[in-house]
């Protein structure tokens, strides 16, 4: 069974009775040899794994992992693996059924005949896994030594950033100095000792680095048992050598299932884990979407008031810019052993391989070698904690077993009612035009630009998913309706409401728009009147000059978490068409999916090869009905003074459906007017 993510219009469309469609993907061979050294956890693995799938580049390709090593990896790790595909850009990061999945169906809970069936028919088929079993043919094949993972982060801003344990500190410290980019924040030497008092409680002293977020955070790392029972045990360790977290570190604990909570109780770690700081918040997303909640406004404080470069470190799959947490502009992925490594030490300015953690009781410096579990400490935690049982029991009930969600009462009637009133959900405006006939598809004419950004723009850059800060559009649309800042909750708990998401549509506290050179967040240079404004309140100016919009962007956009309001929003600003140098899987069909169109720089060009500085009007020259999947458009950049620049371009409406989606304005406006046809 293969099963891959889908964008949140493609859904909407499905659940309508439109089919998916795609083109055949080249598949990816990784083969794993060889046995995770000691030390090493499966998020060492994944975050490897993520490296060197972006460095070989997987987007929309399928990936199967195959050979040896497998044998050597649980399905847990496996999980974590696939788990992490879109962070690797694959479509499919894949595993062939073997004794490993049978074992863990064994293991939790599944009926005897259930994995008996699964046993004989992929074996029937031969689809089942051995190790001497003849190597499949693939598009292309990528070799992963599984003895030489190293303990690892990654960071500061996105996944495949891979940073062994060992160089963390000279990393960290070229991270502030590197220019700002996906590696670099831009601090001078001077700027590196600027240093800020905590006073909450008591008094602690802070620098760059500073950890001022430790989340063992819910994904499938926080349901793979060895990672899980490794911090438990990492924890234990620590507390009974008298190590503490200092009090400016903000910790939780959030499983991915109840069954952690289960066998970290039935070990007795969870009360080590709860004595450092980590006790369980809930069990879903968490610090990893942006849920971290405030920090302790003494820590804030001293952040802004240090102007410091502060960090969290978790467990979760995603670390992009702003989407933590406003005052931590550093982020790092880690195993949660390593999360709770680094709430000890407070610090990700620090080597933890070679300086001591903190003091113990006794007064003796205690190194991240003192109380790191072993693999044989590991797996005999598992196997005295965890059984088949615990799984059976959690999910008994798994339908009715939550008493708040079964006691909202359900109305009547076929058709929702909206409530003008509510700031959370509104009727949405993308049918109020819409006509029984199709208008035919035409050139895009004299288009401003409303975004010019770099590489690695992510979902999260177009459209945040975390808190809705104060002083943006968003915000005060929120204060014009009676919220007060302490409940304006975060952009995906509104995600809802289309008056809160456009607005906040390029509103990352982190985003860079380079019209607006030396502003951070959604600002943008109203090139009529050139005047420096909220890139929404500018949309608003365009939109009553009747200007069509265009976002230009570098490599990868729209890479990170398929959030469908990165492309809805991007539509109700007034977009009609990104050029980009590539992109991402799934924004790419949320683009077209919307009717707003993807084109791709040809022959290598850039904005900066072409001479465009995003002040020119841009059009279309041969868009129109005979459109055909991934031919040429040509565009045509009109300067101030008249000069033209022509340049050929690669529609990226990959399929004919995909023409026809665009041909209709977006495949929900095609699945409505095949509904009103009918």
């Amino acid at each position: 069974v293969v099963g891959w993510g889908v964008g949140g219009i493609e859904a909407e469309a499905v659940m309508l009775g439109q089919p998916i469609y795609m083109l055949t993907p080249d598949v990816i061979g990784v083969k794993l040899t060889g046995h995770l050294p000691e030390g090493a956890t499966a998020t060492d693995l994944v975050l490897r794994v993520t490296e060197l799938l972006r460095e070989k580049g997987v987007v929309g390709k399928f990936v199967e992992f195959f050979g040896n090593g497998l044998s050597n990896i649980t399905l847990a790790d496996r999980a974590t693996i696939a788990n992490m595909c879109p962070e690797y850009g694959a479509t499919v990061g894949f595993f062939p059924v073997d004794d490993e999945t049978l074992n863990y169906m064994s293991n939790t809970g599944r009926p005897d005949e259930l994995v008996d069936l699964v046993r004989t028919y992929t074996k029937a088929q031969g689809l089942f896994r051995t190790d001497n079993m003849p190597e499949p043919n693939y598009t292309d094949v990528v070799h992963l030594d599984l003895d030489s993972v190293e303990p690892s982060l990654a960071g500061p801003k996105r996944p495949q950033d891979r940073i062994n344990l060992s160089d963390m500190k000279s990393a960290y410290r070229q991270t502030l100095l590197a220019p700002v980019g996906p590696k670099g924040l831009g601090l001078t030497e001077d700027e590196l000792e600027r240093k800020a008092i905590v006073t909450n409680g008591s008094q602690s002293e802070i620098g760059h680095g500073a950890v001022v977020i430790a989340a063992i955070t819910s994904c499938t790392n926080t349901s793979n048992p060895s990672v899980m029972m490794g911090a438990g045990l990492l924890a234990k360790n620590a507390v009974e050598s008298g190590l503490t977290v200092p009090p400016y570190v903000k910790t939780s604990l959030a499983p991915g299932s109840r069954v952690v909570e289960d066998y970290l109780k039935r070990s007795g770690l969870l009360p080590y884990l709860e004595e450092l700081g980590f006790h369980i918040v809930g069990f879903g997303c968490t610090t990893c979407i942006g849920n971290s909640g405030p920090l302790p406004e003494p820590v804030s404080q001293a952040v802004r008031e240090g102007d410091l470069v502060v960090s969290s470190v978790l467990s979760g799959n995603r670390n992009f810019e702003g989407r933590v947490h406003e005052l931590t502009k550093t982020n790092y992925l880690a195993s949660p052993p390593l999360v709770v490594a680094y709430a000890l030490a407070g610090t990700t300015d620090k080597d933890l391989l070679n300086e001591p953690l903190g003091k113990g009781r006794d007064g003796e410096p205690v190194y991240l070698r003192d109380i790191w579990p072993t693999n044989n400490e590991i797996g005999e935690a598992i196997a005295n904690s965890l059984s088949a049982d615990i799984f059976r029991e959690q999910y008994a009930d798994v339908w009715d077993g939550n008493e708040t969600w079964n006691n909202i009462p359900v109305g009547g009637g076929d058709l929702y009612q909206w409530d003008e009133t509510s700031t959370y959900i509104q009727e949405p405006p993308f049918f109020t035009e819409i006509t029984l006939e199709v208008k035919p598809i035409g050139n895009i004419e004299k288009a401003r630009v409303l975004v010019l950004a770099g590489d690695s723009i992510t979902t999260d850059h177009i459209s945040p998913a975390g808190a809705i800060a104060a002083g943006t559009p968003a915000a005060q649309y929120l204060r014009d309706h009676g919220v007060q800042p302490l409940d304006f909750n975060t952009y995906g708990s509104r995600r809802g409401n289309d008056r809160v998401m456009t607005r906040g549509t390029f509103a990352n506290v982190r985003m860079r728009n380079q019209l607006a050179p030396g502003t951070e967040g959604g600002w943008t240079t109203h090139i009529e009147s050139e005047e420096v404004m909220t890139i929404y309140d500018a949309s608003l100016e365009y939109k009553s000059s009747r200007t069509p919009l265009v976002v230009l962007a570098g490599k990868d956009y729209g890479m990170g978490s398929s959030r469908d309001w990165a492309a809805k929003g991007v539509l109700l600003l007034g977009v009609k068409m990104v050029i980009a140098e590539s992109y991402e899987r799934i924004h790419r069909s949320n683009l077209v999916g919307m009717g707003v169109l993807p084109l791709q720089f040809k022959n290598g060009d850039t904005l900066a090869s072409l001479g465009l500085d995003g002040k020119e009007l841009f059009s279309t020259v041969n868009l129109d009905d005979s459109l055909k999947p991934g031919q040429d458009i040509t565009v045509k950049a009109t300067k101030a003074d008249g000069s033209e620049i022509v340049f050929e371009t690669i529609c990226r409406v990959d399929t004919p459906v995909e023409v026809d989606y665009y041909r209709n304005g977006g495949i929900l406006h095609t699945v409505l007017r095949n509904f009103l046809h009918k």
